[in-house]
């Protein structure tokens, strides 16, 4: 029976990282990336059931209406992010193990809907200071974005304890081996 991952994690602790490195060097475990929906239009190259479903802020407000969501978010006015039931069913009826990468709240509430199916998993910084210094030496954000990412970092780090293990990723390699250790005895209980 197929699986469900979810990976949750405050920005710059890795997660992005851990979830490529599993999807791409270990195939044993037949992971497929969950595909959301959004309401922001497509950048650059993007297309429509690849990298998201692109809906109108009007049709992402119905489907949530109509409760087609395991969990969704409005980030901006009329900016919406959200995991579609039926997309998730198709990928695990297709026997697919569907690997979603979440804000915490989505995560647990995802967690809630498939309970011991689905393996909830926070990828946690040493500390707030690494994560500030992980996050000055990437030199994508102006000092205010920093300060805002750590504020939600912290916000963040205080629903670690609601997910099923926790991965304090203070050296990459060793973070990506005791994943693989988490998923291989998840996938093969």
């Amino acid at each position: 029976m197929a699986r469900l991952i979810i990976v949750s994690a405050p920005s710059g602790s890795g997660k992005s990282t851990i979830v490529q490195y599993l999807m791409k060097e270990h195939p044993e475990f037949k992971l497929a990336f969950s595909i959301s929906a959004t309401s922001r239009p497509p950048r650059g190259e993007e297309k429509h059931g690849v990298e998201y479903f692109f809906l109108s802020p009007e049709e992402f407000r119905q489907r949530i209406q109509n409760n087609e969501f395991l969990e969704y978010e409005e980030v901006y006015p009329d900016r919406f992010y959200g995991t579609l039931k039926e997309q998730v069913e198709k990928q695990l009826e297709a026997g697919q193990n569907v690997v979603f990468d979440v804000d915490v709240k989505g995560g647990c509430n995802i967690k809630k809907f498939y309970g011991d199916r689905a393996l909830s998993l926070f990828i946690q910084p040493p500390s707030i200071e690494e994560l500030r210094n992980r996050l000055e030496g990437r030199k994508t954000d102006p000092e205010d974005q920093i300060k805002i990412r750590l504020e939600k970092a912290e916000y963040e780090m205080s629903f670690a304890p609601q997910f099923d293990r926790i991965l304090i990723n203070d050296d990459l390699e060793t973070a990506k081996q005791e994943a693989v250790k988490i998923l291989k005895d998840f996938l093969n209980s």
